[in-house]
């Protein structure tokens, strides 16, 4: 499957669908008599309330499930098509035939309006790939089901689930559906396109994204932090008053604060400002020492500076700027010390013009927002010692993690990759 193509249905459309009774009854062996109990036993389990009680259906659809187990393929098409039609119908049989040939699964999978989530789910554990890909098409599927499919890890299900308007796609799913975008990038365009993606997925994804998607993410999630700067506006003088000694509560207002320099940090620096360290540093290449004082002064760990730095698309440079109330000269002073090509033929290098209008595009309090959740969720996130378990490429249990730290993960994962 290319990247641009859209996966195949995974078996023809209902309306075109070959005439599979004619098919099986030519090659199977024809028992009239068989064929006539099947129906009759069909026509119990299809009657309705007032013709028949619970206890009724479920007895004869148990003898039906006994029949069904060894009936032939379109003896149990059959069947199939004709229980796709009812309100209600028996477990038992549902979970017989939505796990039975694709071709048989389907007519119950995609015109059974009845099924149960719990059916469903039956389903996704003891089903095919292909039985998952019909799944992911199917109308209404809820969050739960979704995240099932999603847990499979089948990519083309989880492309399908993408491109199904009627699917309802829980956290879960969306970070699993980021996860695999990582090495499948068509699924980007899909995912950006979900209501339910919400900003720790978008920022993660970031940066595997080209630049359409990236600046849809930088319109779309960079929000402000005005309402948490109004609720927490008194609590800055608490914890100040308290020395700053409660790592939760200050982590958490560093977040929030205005102010995204690092007074303490400029004031250590060998560096007057963090416009001279960009300007230096474009007269005489970005050095180690450099970068981690720019990441220092910028209010960022060196860990989430060398990200923004490497990142090869530049627009993560614009959100560094940006947020930290630099000028589009310190930007193109950035760019050169990275030794970037500023000019083609004459003109401004259609790189760096795309990276401008990222700058211009954003408002400083929403690139704040974005440039904190990656320094908090790229390095506060993560401990020592998760970052030697995935450097030695070690498993973890992802729901222990919370999401920040799952965001970290992948992005970190990313820059061992690249």
């Amino acid at each position: 499957m290319t990247a641009s193509a859209a996966p195949e249905p995974i078996l023809p459309e209902s309306d075109d669908a070959p005439d599979l009774d004619g098919i099986d009854e030519a090659a199977e062996l024809v028992f009239p008599a068989r064929q006539t109990l099947l129906k009759r036993l069909s026509d119990v389990v299809c009657l309705p309330e007032t013709r028949v009680n619970a206890f009724e259906r479920a007895v004869t659809a148990d003898l039906l499930v006994e029949m069904l187990r060894e009936a032939q393929k379109g003896e149990r098409l059959k069947v199939s098509r004709r229980l796709s039609r009812l309100n209600e119908v028996p477990h038992s049989l549902v979970r017989l035939l939505i796990t039975d040939e694709p071709e048989i699964a389907r007519c119950l999978i995609e015109d059974c309006d009845s099924l149960a989530d719990t059916d469903l789910l039956y389903c996704v554990r003891n089903g095919t790939p292909l039985h998952h890909r019909l799944l992911a098409q199917r109308k209404a599927i809820g969050p739960v089901i979704c995240e099932a499919i999603a847990d499979t890890g089948d990519l083309e299900a989880v492309e399908y689930l993408l491109k199904n308007r009627q699917s309802t796609l829980s956290q879960a799913a969306i970070e699993a559906a980021v996860a695999m975008s990582q090495n499948a990038l068509h699924l980007v365009p899909l995912i950006i396109k979900r209501l339910e993606l919400r900003p720790s997925s978008a920022y993660v994804m970031f940066w595997w994204s080209d630049s359409d998607v990236r600046r849809t993410i930088l319109s779309r999630f960079a929000v402000n932090r005005e309402v948490m700067q109004d609720a927490a506006a008194d609590v800055f003088a608490m914890a100040a008053k308290e020395g700053w000694n409660d790592a939760l509560s200050r982590k958490a207002l560093q977040f929030i604060e205005r102010r995204q320099r690092n007074r303490e940090a400029i004031k250590k620096s060998p560096y007057e400002s963090l416009e001279t360290a960009l300007k230096e540093a474009a007269t005489r290449g970005m050095t180690r020492h450099t970068a981690e004082e720019i990441s220092y002064m910028s209010g960022l760990k060196p860990s989430t500076g060398a990200k923004i730095l490497r990142d090869r698309g530049g627009e993560g440079l614009a959100v560094l700027c940006k947020a930290t109330g630099l000028k589009k000269a310190d930007l193109r002073n950035l760019w050169k010390a990275l030794r970037r090509p500023a000019e083609k033929d004459g003109d401004t290098h259609p790189d760096l013009a795309r990276v401008l209008l990222a700058y211009d595009m954003l408002a400083v309090d929403r690139a704040q927002t974005v440039l904190r959740y990656w320094n908090w969720s790229l390095s506060s996130a993560l401990t020592h010692v998760m970052i030697r378990a995935i450097a030695r490429g070690e498993s973890f249990d992802m729901d222990e993690l919370s999401v920040p730290q799952r965001t970290a993960m992948l992005a970190f994962a990313q820059d061992l990759k690249g």
